[in-house]
This record gives C-alpha cells, sequence and structure tokens, in this order.
C-alpha cells in the first residue's frame, strides 16, 4: 500500500509570496483552494502549472528595509520636510560618494564587508551600476565582480563576443550577468522568439539534458542563418549554458538595487532621520543597535542618551539630534514606555516623586524600571543611580498607594487625592564610581553610551604606547602593524583546533568602536582569567587591515592596571561648585594615599566656578597627592564636584 502513495502530495502549503493572476475569473482556468489561513483562495495548481493554464505568477516580497523608509519620511515630514521616495532623483551625486566610500552601514543589500569592498572597487556612478552588483554578488556570478570594475574603471579592455551581441552587454561591462542578456543574445544571433528563448533560458538553467540537446542544434543553425560561424556559435552557446546556471534576473536585480538606493539617498541627504528610522525597526536588536550607535557617531550626529524628560518610546529626532528611544533598553517594552510618555505629556517630571505620582510605576513594573534607573533615563530626577535603585521598592509601593488612593471615593475633598501620602525616605548612599556607572549602563543599554571603562585611563595608556582601535586601522592602511592596544572585554568564544589546540576569538571595546582579536593557546592559557567579559586589558597584537575591519593575533595580554600604573600619573584637575566641597576632597585623598603607590601620585589643582566669580579660579594644593583613575572616580561622585580631568 506504500507504493501506492508514492509520488502523491503530502499535505497543502501556499507559497509565501506568490501572487497569480488572470485575464478572466480564476475559476475558470484553475482549481481553487480555499486556505484555512488566508482570506485568499489559493490553485491548487503549483507554479509550473499555473503557467502553462494562463496565469503569471508575481512574488511580491515583504522587506522591513520598505519600514525603514516609510519611518524616515514619516520624522523628515515631522520638520515640516515633505519628500516622495518614489520621484527621488536617479543620479545623485551624494548618494553615488556614499556607495563610492563604502560608508553604507545599514544601506539595503550593500551592508557586508564583502559589498563594501566591491563598492571601493567598483566606485559606482550610476544605478545600472547597483543593478549589476546586486546581481553579481552571489557564488558564481562574484568571479566576475573584479572584472567588471576593472573594465568600468578604464583597468582593462572589454573583451568582445560578437559584434551581433556586443551591444547587449554593454551595461555590463561585456560579462553576461542577466538571465535577460541569455535570452537577448538568443534572439539577435540565433533568431529565437521571445517565447522560445525564455524556454532556452530555462532549460540551460534547469540543466535539462533532453531539453538541451534538442536546443543546441536549433541555436547552431539560426546563428549560421545570420553568417555566423558553426564554432562561433557552439562557443556562444556553451557561454550561455554557463551564465544561464547562474544568471540573475534582472528585473529582480534592479527592483533590489532600487531600494538600495533610496536608502543611500536618504543617509546620504537626510542621515539623522535616517538612522533614526533603521534603530527604530531594530528596536530590540542591541547588537545592531550598537553597530548603529557607532555609525551615528562616525557621522557626527548627536546622540542624546535616554531621558525620561526628553525620549520618546521610539528613536526620535529633535533639532539634528537623535533621541535615545526608551524602549530600546534591555527588559523594557515599547508599550510600557509609551504608557510612561502618555503620563509626561507636555510637562516634564519636576523629581523622583512627581515622576512616581504621574506614572503608576506597579504597571511599568520593577524590572523596566531598574533599567532605566541603570541606564540614567532618570539622571534628570535625581543623579544619584544607587540611590534610585536601592529605593525602587519604597516607590513603586508609595507610587501604588498614590494611585490607589486616587481611584477611590475616600480622596480629600480639598487636595489632591494622594498628596497628603508622606514621601518614601531613599536610601542615604554614595553614587557608584564611573567604572561602576558604566558598568551598569552597558547592562542596561546593551553596550557603552554615554563614556567608556578606559576613559580615565586615555592619558596613561596614551604615556604607555597604546593605540586606539580607530588610529590602528588607520596605520594598517599603510602596512601590516606590530601594536600595543587596550580593550574592555565584551566576549569570548573558545574553538578547538584540528590539532587539538584550544584559541579563542575575543570581542572588544574601546572608546572608539569595538573590534575582535585571535588569542591562540600558549597567549590563551596565561591569559584566560583575564580575557572575562568587563575586564579592561591590554594586548601587543600583530594587526592588518581586512576591508574596514581589523583583523588582530594578540601576542600577549596584561592586565589595563599594571600598565596604567607603569606608565606613571601627570596629575589633576578638579572643577568645583563650591569650597564646601574641601572636607570631602580631603578624605578622599586620605583613603587614597593608603593603597596608592609613588607612582600614581602628582600635583592637584581646583578650578572653582561660582557665582559672583568672573571666569575661574584656579588653585594648585601643596604637595604631591593621589591621582590614580579610583581616586578620580571617588572625587568625582562627590556633591559639589563638576568634573574631574588629568593634567
Amino acid at each position: 500500500y506504500a507504493g501506492r502513495i508514492e509520488g502523491l502530495l503530502r499535505n497543502a502549503s501556499t507559497h509565501a509570496a506568490g501572487v497569480v493572476i488572470g485575464d478572466r475569473p480564476l475559476d475558470e482556468l484553475v482549481p481553487l483552494y480555499k486556505d484555512p489561513r488566508s482570506d485568499m483562495p489559493a490553485t491548487q495548481f503549483n507554479m509550473k502549472w499555473v503557467e502553462q493554464a494562463g496565469l503569471v505568477k508575481f512574488d511580491f516580497l515583504g522587506l522591513k528595509t520598505l519600514t525603514v523608509i516609510a519611518g524616515a519620511v514619516n520624522l523628515l515630514r515631522e520638520r515640516g520636510v515633505e519628500v516622495d521616495i518614489a520621484r527621488i532623483p536617479l543620479d545623485d551625486p551624494k548618494t553615488f560618494e556614499l556607495y563610492a566610500s563604502a560608508h553604507t552601514v545599514a544601506v539595503f543589500q550593500v551592508e557586508s564587508s564583502g559589498m563594501m569592498d566591491a563598492l571601493r572597487r567598483m566606485k559606482p556612478t550610476c544605478i545600472e551600476d547597483i543593478v549589476a552588483l546586486v546581481a553579481l554578488y552571489r557564488p558564481g556570478p562574484m568571479e566576475n565582480i573584479p572584472k567588471y570594475c576593472e573594465v568600468k574603471n578604464g583597468l582593462r579592455e572589454r573583451e568582445s563576443i560578437h559584434p551581433l551581441i556586443d551591444h547587449i552587454l554593454e551595461e555590463t561591462q561585456g560579462i553576461i550577468v542577466y538571465q535577460e542578456q541569455v535570452m537577448q543574445i538568443a534572439q539577435e544571433m540565433a533568431g529565437y522568439s521571445l517565447g522560445g528563448a525564455d524556454l532556452l533560458r530555462r532549460a540551460m538553467g534547469k540543466k535539462i539534458p533532453e531539453e538541451m540537446a534538442r536546443e543546441r542544434p536549433k541555436f547552431i543553425k539560426g546563428a549560421l542563418a545570420r553568417g555566423v560561424s558553426e564554432a562561433k556559435a557552439g562557443e556562444v552557446f556553451d557561454l550561455l549554458e554557463k551564465f544561464a546556471n547562474y544568471g540573475f534576473n534582472k528585473s529582480h536585480a534592479a527592483a533590489y538595487a532600487l531600494v538600495s538606493y533610496q536608502t543611500a539617498w536618504l543617509k546620504a541627504n537626510y542621515p539623522v532621520e535616517f538612522m533614526a528610522a533603521v534603530m527604530n525597526c531594530d528596536i530590540h536588536l542591541t547588537d545592531k543597535l550598537n553597530i548603529y550607535a557607532r555609525e551615528v557617531a562616525r557621522l557626527g550626529i548627536e546622540m542624546v542618551p535616554p531621558c525620561v524628560n526628553r525620549s520618546q518610546a521610539l528613536f526620535s529626532v529633535q533639532e539634528g539630534r537623535i533621541l535615545y528611544g526608551l524602549g530600546a533598553l534591555k527588559n523594557v517594552g515599547v508599550e510600557a514606555m509609551r504608557m510612561l510618555v502618555a503620563a509626561r505629556g507636555d510637562t516634564p517630571f519636576a523629581d523622583i516623586f512627581d515622576f512616581a505620582r504621574r506614572v503608576e510605576l506597579r504597571r511599568i513594573g520593577r524590572r523596566p524600571l531598574e533599567m532605566l534607573v541603570r541606564a540614567g533615563a532618570l539622571d534628570a530626577l535625581d543623579a544619584n543611580r544607587r540611590r534610585l535603585l536601592e529605593s525602587l521598592d519604597a516607590l513603586i509601593g508609595w507610587s501604588q498607594a498614590v494611585h490607589e488612593a486616587a481611584g477611590s471615593a475616600q480622596a480629600s475633598l480639598f487636595g489632591e487625592a494622594g498628596a497628603d501620602l508622606p514621601e518614601p525616605r531613599l536610601a542615604e548612599v554614595e553614587d557608584w564610581p564611573l567604572a561602576e556607572r558604566l558598568g551598569h549602563e552597558h547592562a542596561a543599554v546593551g553596550f557603552y553610551l554615554t563614556g567608556h571603562p578606559l576613559d580615565d585611563h586615555a592619558p596613561a595608556l596614551a604615556r604607555a604606547g597604546v593605540l586606539s582601535a580607530a588610529e590602528l586601522a588607520r596605520r594598517c592602511a599603510q602596512g601590516p602593524q606590530v601594536a600595543r592596544i587596550a580593550g574592555t572585554v565584551a566576549a569570548r568564544q573558545e574553538r578547538k583546533s584540528a590539532r587539538g589546540n584550544r584559541f579563542a576569538f575575543v570581542q572588544l571595546s574601546d572608546p572608539t568602536g569595538m573590534f575582535e582579536a585571535t588569542v591562540f593557546s600558549d597567549v590563551l592559557e596565561a591569559a584566560r582569567d583575564l580575557l572575562e567579559p568587563g575586564r579592561g586589558v591590554v594586548l601587543d597584537v600583530e594587526a592588518t587591515l581586512e576591508g574596514d575591519q581589523l583583523k588582530l593575533l594578540a601576542r600577549r595580554v596584561r592586565a589595563v592596571e599594571p600598565v596604567v600604573e607603569s606608565a606613571g600619573a601627570a596629575g589633576m584637575r578638579v572643577f568645583v561648585e563650591t569650597l564646601d566641597v574641601l572636607p570631602a576632597l580631603r578624605t578622599v585623598f586620605e583613603r587614597a594615599a593608603e593603597a596608592t603607590s609613588s607612582r600614581m601620585r602628582g600635583p592637584v589643582r581646583l578650578n572653582l566656578r561660582a557665582d559672583g566669580l568672573r571666569g575661574e579660579v584656579e588653585i594648585e594644593l601643596d604637595g604631591q597627592f593621589p591621582v590614580s583613575p579610583q581616586a578620580r572616580a571617588a572625587i568625582r561622585s562627590l556633591p559639589g564636584v563638576a568634573t574631574v580631568e588629568e593634567i
């Protein structure tokens, strides 16, 4: 019995995007099927048979990129700029400059490092170049990318296949790229009809031996009738057979290239709105947001950190700046943040108690509120993040009591309901030092947004000959380098080689961006404990540049602290708003002195900014004081201290 069902359809399924049309009601042409999961009828015939029945099939693909484009257009409309994306010029110089520079992060179809490399070599100057690149950048055809680029840029002569068909290949630099070109060549050289040429293309693409055996003599006969030699006709047929196997549909490539161009045009002309729209589409993908945030910084666009008094639930644009969306934080839902923004309305929250009074914190949830605190989104209400985090349960309980009182029938006749409830006492604790603050921020945002743990070490690392990732990449553009680089470990993936030796790929970051280092077994065994997420390390590396990506091979790994200490200290300038901070400053120095070596001592200058003073008053303290990163962090957290910098 099993043999009797062999070859029969196991189940009914529907093409994800295939839509068919006919010149009359479909039930007069093909049998239909009612798909219980859809309101649209489906044909019982598959793709092959519906076309033979006289229907035409279209693939309507849903692309997230279309949402990005619509989002950017809507953001532009909010500031009074109307853009009809279907009518933008297809010869915009700024757009092709962007393509040629390969700064195509978030540009549809050309985001990968391979595509970026191809763009640098091609230097597109017209939309046809983008269409060709979309078609060529696939296994098989991509071997022709170097040839296309060299011919286009005058580094190589265009090859002639035959005068009858050379004009067909003019736009693709003499290379067969599209299926339509295969069909045109069959028409021009061998006299095929359009329908016959399409059958030839299908036979070649699917490598149907019987059909190929019939088509070859037919092609050669038609070519002979047009004065082409039999040898040349056979050569062209073999060439067509090779390219038809992976030739791309030009109309498909053109549709993708047009969407790519539209995103490139938006990025080249309206980068702020475009990047905000891109980030909204990937609002829950932290890794992508990190890439986009670095691109925003590269473009010179200011990214305003999350703030409950300014931010919206999504990324938004204000006066040429991108306001970080509250809903982009980890474990924070967009809908909950919309509720928070609705409660804010047009009136900013005055303080943390006003916030708890107007927003029903229990409905927001403890975990989202914790992420808001750790990300600094409540800094405008209370800058001491540790105090807010340790007071969160008390604030949620008070907020609930206020809202229950407001909803009860026992509200005061002469006062606002709940207004007489005493405000809870907040925890009396010092805020986290800068490095710990940034660690909490990283946990909430997914990457470092307002600073980096290595910022405090930057001057000392520079004295120790440590390069930033950006500077090392610039040097590697001139050739391979042996250098020293510092970073904070983001992740480590260990692998085992064919010989059984363990090695690791380590992702790190510094204030200029992310990078990856390969660590082989001997170095890994010595430094495994240092290569834990959150640790700061200094690596001696061999560095090369592939495309725009640094390739690093670690030869030595050390903790960042001893390297900073060995570089010695320069000094410290403390910007204070009042001299009342001096007793607390003295206490910090006394505590730090016990744990600070003589190498980490230096001069300290106080810069006083106060009402009634013209400009600043600078006072240099007598003696040498602890100026280690730990001491700077402790001083920076003191009330009355504006900022601290190394001198």
